[in-house]
């Protein structure tokens, strides 16, 4: 685009710790990591230092279906982005020393993350939800399965995870079409593309973990089994989600925290996969409070579903939905984000402007039956951390909501 002074490129794959097996958990994180130690003929300051030094940034993450590396720059540096990018997915040094040092390093990781209430309480969730598959295990993977990581094993994976036929290269603001399509095809356009297995299709399994600490507060995360990225149904989903607990306006923010003063902290998500997903629940508050907040979680979400949203409730979340789309729309790196991940899901990236008609289009009606279509399974995954005294929350939390 002329006049625009930043670029942004995200370079997407359809791979993540979804595909791996069980002796391969979290390798799809630990080989992120390694690609940033060297590649090409950068060792890990260069490839940096390159980036920085054209007033840039660089950034990598690893999900459960897709792993995406970013780069947000100045016009002019698409070149350098894309040269910068290609080595760290096709030209990974993987030097042995590196990658042992390198599950320490995820090792630590791993250790904060149980050491921290609000993540590993999600953690315990998505174990519940579904249990004894990949989307039930951790995406950093476990100290004994990457202990057997090797050189070998590691680039046997990248080539596996990292292969060009499932990967999309997405570019927006200050860039030159002609430029993208040349540079794309010099750094993009001759890697060899390798075979993998696709995952074995998700199913919603249930269950309710607690684990007692000796802290303050309890954490909560209260599941049901929830829509398909590619469900039609979903901007209705996004607006129940939203009406639920999406912000300070939300039913649950409102009831739980305002009127009840039950929870410090509370909001409601929705995570799409390929063949399913999850409506969830977090909340963070004082022990004696958790069961009657379970409670009053399950009321809301039954109340939202028999009784549907308000026209205001509804034009709120409309509005809402409509805006954060705009705004991210004039954002470089948010747009080549949204338009890599669409590419890989729908197989072409869906204009805003039908984004939008479709959320407008959502009725009352709608959100009823989507809310149905979530309690019909009748089952919950629940995750409740903190002290002893909150444990019997997911269990209030999955009998209220299924009566």
């Amino acid at each position: 685009m002329p006049g625009l002074r930043t670029l942004a490129l995200t370079v997407a794959v359809r791979g993540g710790a979804r595909w791996e097996s069980e002796g391969r958990s979290g390798w799809s994180h630990l080989l992120e990591h390694l690609v940033f130690k060297g590649a090409g003929d950068m060792g890990a300051r260069d490839i940096v230092e390159r980036i920085e030094a054209e007033g840039g940034s660089i950034n990598a993450a690893t999900g459960y279906e897709r792993t995406s590396f970013e780069v947000r720059a100045l016009n002019g540096s698409l070149g350098l982005a894309m040269q910068v990018v290609s080595d760290l997915v096709f030209r990974p040094t993987l030097d042995p020393a590196e990658i042992a040092r390198e599950k320490d390093v995820v090792a630590q990781e791993i250790a904060e993350a149980f050491d921290t209430p609000d993540d590993h309480v999600f953690e315990m969730a998505q174990t519940m939800a579904f249990a004894g598959q990949p989307l039930g295990r951790p995406i950093l993977g476990s100290v004994d399965s990457l202990r057997p990581a090797d050189r070998a094993g590691v680039v046997d994976w990248r080539a596996r995870l990292y292969s060009p036929d499932r990967m999309v290269v997405a570019v927006s603001g200050a860039v030159d079409e002609a430029e993208l399509l040349a540079l794309a095809e010099r750094w993009f356009g001759d890697a060899a593309a390798a075979p993998a297995d696709v995952p074995a299709p998700a199913a919603f399994s249930g269950g309710a973990a607690t684990l007692s600490r000796r802290i303050e507060q309890a954490n909560l995360v209260f599941q049901l089994p929830s829509l398909a990225a590619s469900d039609p149904a979903m901007p209705a989903l996004r607006l129940f989600t939203e009406i639920l607990g999406g912000g300070m306006a939300s039913r649950l923010f409102q009831s739980a925290r305002e009127e009840r003063g039950l929870a410090y902290a509370i909001d409601a998500y929705q995570e799409p996969y390929d063949d399913g997903g999850v409506l969830g629940i977090y909340a963070g508050a004082a022990a004696d409070r958790a069961v009657e907040l379970a409670r009053v979680c399950a009321d809301e979400i039954r109340d939202l579903t028999d009784k549907g949203p308000t026209a205001p409730e509804l034009s709120r979340a409309k509005a809402v939905l409509r805006g954060g789309l705009w705004m991210s729309d004039e954002s470089p790196a948010s747009r080549a984000g949204r338009n890599a991940a669409q590419t890989l899901m729908f197989g072409a990236p869906i204009p805003s402007d039908e984004t939008a008609r479709r959320i407008e289009a959502v009725t009352a009606d709608d959100l009823r039956s989507v809310g149905a279509r979530i309690l019909a399974p009748r089952r919950t995954a629940t995750a409740v951390l903190g002290p002893r005294a909150a444990a019997p929350a997911g269990r209030a939390f999955a009998e209220r909501v299924a009566r």
